[in-house]
């Protein structure tokens, strides 16, 4: 579509069936509300499983990697740690070789809620990933890492 676009009914519908940004918010929003419907029996959303699994690493991993991880800024990380931190899941500490650093501990507790949510994402990716042949799964986590 080379010539001049103008706002018609007609450039919606090549916005709609073109645009890799309105597909990919459409499919996260889909996604993030059936990982959200099925995790909600344990307490989470799809953003705060996201969260938890990030921190699951061999030593507390920094803000600023875990903001860098999640492609979100430290603001937004700092808000959606919060309730987790509020329940005892999250713990942030202040790094002892670099005060500036904080970090972020996944507690007994966070690891426990993390331990009981994997059954579930298992169940739900499992049936997400059927709904694409095999070779589209794999393709589509590749250029949706690429993009990220």
């Amino acid at each position: 579509m080379s010539k001049k676009l103008n706002a018609s009914f007609e450039t919606t519908l090549h916005v709609y069936d073109h645009c890799l940004c309105f597909a990919a918010q459409r499919a996260a929003r889909a996604l993030a509300r059936r990982f959200d419907e099925a995790l909600s029996p344990i307490g989470l959303t799809s953003g705060q499983f996201s969260l938890l699994t990030s921190l699951n690493q061999p030593d507390p991993p920094s803000m600023g990697s875990i903001a860098a991880l999640l492609v979100m800024d430290r603001t937004t990380l700092t808000a959606n740690l919060k309730p987790l931190e509020q329940r005892g899941l999250v713990e942030i500490a202040v790094d002892e070789a670099d005060r500036r650093v904080r970090r972020l501990i996944l507690t007994p507790a966070g690891r426990k809620v993390l331990q009981s949510a994997l059954p579930v994402w298992v169940e739900v990716h499992g049936e997400i990933d059927r709904l694409l042949p095999a070779s589209d799964g794999r393709t589509l986590r590749r250029g949706l890492r690429a993009l990220a």
